[in-house]
């Protein structure tokens, strides 16, 4: 009779692992689902190596277990979870459910209780049924056995290995499963707070488990003389401990008769719903978990590459039309919309691959980077710290070193604020600050990006974002799960990140990028003939602003002059004020003030523009592009100043923005439907990124040049810079 399989989850361990090991992840509603995702991960993983026949999940009951009732302090020492994670419980067992995976619990016992009850049910009742249990930790290694392994993860929800009884032999001492609990019994389990005996630890405890075999035999030989081994100190701990000792031990065993009704014929796995679990994965976001359900059994027979790509194809045509339907895009728009969603589907379907040992070797480089990093932090601030504790940072900068607080923005506390912006103001004023922020940047890059990136890819290492073509109020696509577009440019490690984005075997990466796009829009918007005189003849528009503006020959234009004309050519596209820009420039209030009025003084096109724009805005109640993507701005009639203020930036804003939306949009199409033989992955706000075989490269990055660049006529030209490379940070 062949051999069948029962697996069975230990989810308690497992979505406390995820959630722990995943960055945060939200739907579209900003439900936050990191921890499902994860198991949900897991789950699919499971099913698709393992094949089982039966399938059950265990949980925890949220109310005191015999060991609670035993003994107070058990866990104590652990700190509690955030409640985000305990609220993607029902999110969790609602997953189980259209996967047809029963859940067992039971009050007053945790869930290795039930799962090594379940597991000694199946072994006493069938011979031909083997156990695996799917774990986040090694509790559970004590019920291994000829019959039972366990799956569990060695780092994150990835990498993953399976414990028989040799890998736990190897994994502790030469100890076998059964005498886990008599070494947790000495040594004690510090995640359980089980205490164990005093001044023994994990070597010590394997030498006399393996050495006496339990703690029975142990303190047999104690109790006639000497034990080989020990010391008088330590036979004095562990006469002083007897108890201790053998109480830890039964705090550390798994229970087998946890009064349960356990029938294995009603966990036998037959397959899933497909309906009910795309509409769910569909619901959650997990749009990668669905490209991997064709390799679970009970799918193959289902075009699942057709039906999601149908599916999501849907839920993106349900977007637009709601969004027609609040009459935010006109007719031509609602059709380029509908036109580019397919593509939208190919994209995310694709993904892009990366290079995980790129990625390892990186952040091992930036832990230690970190390291040295938080010593020379301690060291300026006379000691060690939190650093990443508010509290903490606050009482060192400006208790300790008496910082002046002076322009710093107050928590709602009443506390002197450590966010970053307010750090960066602090820039100058003591060696400590540029440390912090420093920090604080690895920090980001690390948690961001470097570590979560590799645990997201695919089997095949390609990592598949979600695009929103309608994700943003400018119409700009926004990208999550995770977010592409926000890889970092610049910095010390951003070409490094970039270069972990590798294109397959025998292909490259070619990229095209609008240069100064929102700019020409503006000029061509605002019929401004200085700045549309200055794209006509290709002059450096930035240059050519400082010329202008300061009253100087262009060829006498300072860099000084050029930075501050480039920073507030860009700042008006964003309604930049003269105190914004004077923070941006680096100069007073009162010289930002004279540089703009000197700035619409030569640019009066750009002036007249964004008046009409704002008067407008005010009598119809929004602001729309050139092609009629439309923005309704309530707030411009709110009675409070700052939220007025922020509404008319907006509405200067979003005309520039959003018909730079409409023609990246209007581009994808058409180079879609033009360009053959490279694939589209990204879109990066003015740039795309395609892959395509070596040798056809320099000929179609050339050929999606020239079609980026005529898509729509201007009164100014658009220009596209091409880029080629074998990686996303290399390409030139």
């Amino acid at each position: 009779m062949s051999k069948e399989l029962f697996v069975i989850i230990d989810s308690n361990a497992i979505f406390h692992r995820a959630y722990h090991a995943l960055p945060r992840f939200e739907t579209k509603k900003g439900e936050l689902v990191n921890a499902v995702f994860g198991f949900s991960s897991i789950l699919l993983k499971a099913l698709k190596d393992f094949k089982p026949d039966y399938m059950a999940a265990a949980f925890d009951v949220a109310a005191p277990t015999f060991r609670d009732v035993e003994y107070e302090e058990y866990k104590a020492t652990r700190v509690k979870a955030p409640d985000e994670l305990y609220a993607q419980i029902p999110r969790i067992k609602e997953v189980l459910s259209v996967f047809n995976v029963p859940v067992y619990e039971q009050e007053g016992f945790e869930a290795d209780d039930v799962i090594g009850t379940v597991a000694r049910i199946v072994k006493e009742k069938t011979n031909n049924v083997d156990v695996l249990i799917v774990s986040g930790d090694l509790d559970t290694l004590q019920l291994v056995d000829k019959r039972v392994r366990v799956y569990t993860m060695k780092k994150g929800v990835a990498d993953t290995i399976i414990y028989n009884t040799e890998a736990v032999n190897k994994r502790f001492g030469g100890l076998t499963p059964e005498q886990l609990p008599d070494y947790k019994g000495l040594r004690g389990d510090p995640s359980d707070n089980i205490p164990g005996v005093p001044g023994i630890g994990e070597k010590t405890a394997i030498i006399l488990i393996s050495k006496y075999k339990n703690l029975e035999k142990l303190y047999d030989v104690l109790d006639k003389g000497k034990v080989e081994g020990v010391g008088p100190k330590m036979a004095e701990a562990l006469k002083e401990n007897r108890e201790q000792a053998f109480f830890s031990r039964m705090l550390a065993t798994i229970r087998e008769d946890v009064p349960i009704d356990f029938n294995l014929e009603a966990t036998r796995w037959g397959g899933f719903g497909h309906d009910t679990v795309e509409a769910l994965f569909r619901e959650l976001n997990f749009n990668s978990l669905l490209r991997r359900l064709p390799s679970v059994r009970g799918f193959e027979e289902y075009d699942h590459a057709k039906g999601e790509a149908k599916g999501r194809l849907a839920q993106i045509l349900q977007d637009i039309e709601e969004t027609y339907g609040a009459n935010i895009l006109s007719d031509e728009l609602y059709k380029l919309e509908k036109e580019l969603a397919p593509i939208i589907v190919e994209m995310e379907e694709r993904g892009i691959k990366i290079d995980k040992k790129i990625l390892v070797r990186l952040e091992k480089k930036l832990s230690a980077s970190l390291k040295t990093l938080k010593q020379k932090i301690y060291k300026k601030a006379g000691g060690e710290f939190n650093a990443n504790s508010p509290k903490q940072l606050s009482e060192i900068l400006f208790g300790k070193l008496g910082i002046d607080t002076k322009g710093l923005k107050k928590t709602r506390g009443g506390e002197t604020s450590t966010a970053a912006g307010e750090l960066e103001k602090l820039r100058g004023r003591h060696p400590i600050i540029e440390l912090m922020l420093k920090q604080r940047e690895l920090q980001k890059l690390l948690s961001t990006y470097i570590t979560p990136l590799p645990k997201l890819a695919d089997e095949a290492g390609r990592i598949h974002t979600t695009f929103n073509p309608l994700g943003t109020a400018t119409g700009r696509l926004s990208s999550n799960n995770p977010n592409l577009q926000n890889i970092p440019m610049r910095g010390d490690f951003a070409r490094e990140i970039r270069n972990a984005f590798v294109a397959e075997t025998g292909k490259v990466f070619f990229a095209c990028d609008y240069s100064q796009m929102e700019l020409r829009i503006v000029a061509h918007l605002a019929h401004d003939k200085n700045m549309i005189e200055a794209f006509k003849t290709g002059e450096d528009i930035h240059t050519r602003t400082a010329s202008l503006v300061f009253g100087v020959d262009i060829k006498d234009v300072t860099p000084d002059m050029r930075w501050r004309s480039k920073a507030l050519n860009f700042g008006i596209i964003y309604g930049m004020g003269a105190t914004a820009f004077a923070q941006s420039a680096e100069i007073s209030r009162d010289e930002a003030s004279k540089f703009i009025e000197r700035y619409f003084s030569v640019f009066e096109g750009v002036d007249q523009y964004m008046k009409a724009v704002k008067e407008k805005a005010y009598q119809l109640g929004y602001v729309e592009t050139m092609f009629g993507r439309k923005r309704f701005l309530p707030d411009l009639h709110s009675p409070n100043p700052m939220l007025r203020a922020m509404a008319e930036r907006a509405a200067i804003n979003m005309p520039v923005q959003g018909t730079a939306a409409d023609i990246i949009k209007m581009a994808m199409v058409d180079v879609s439907r033009k360009l053959q033989g490279a694939d589209l992955l990204l879109q990066i706000h003015d740039e795309l990124l395609w892959e395509a075989g070596k040798k056809d490269a320099e000929k179609l990055a050339e050929e999606a040049r020239r079609i980026l660049e005529d898509v729509i006529e201007l009164s100014v030209p658009l220009s596209v810079e091409k880029k080629i490379g074998p990686s996303w940070g290399s390409m030139e």
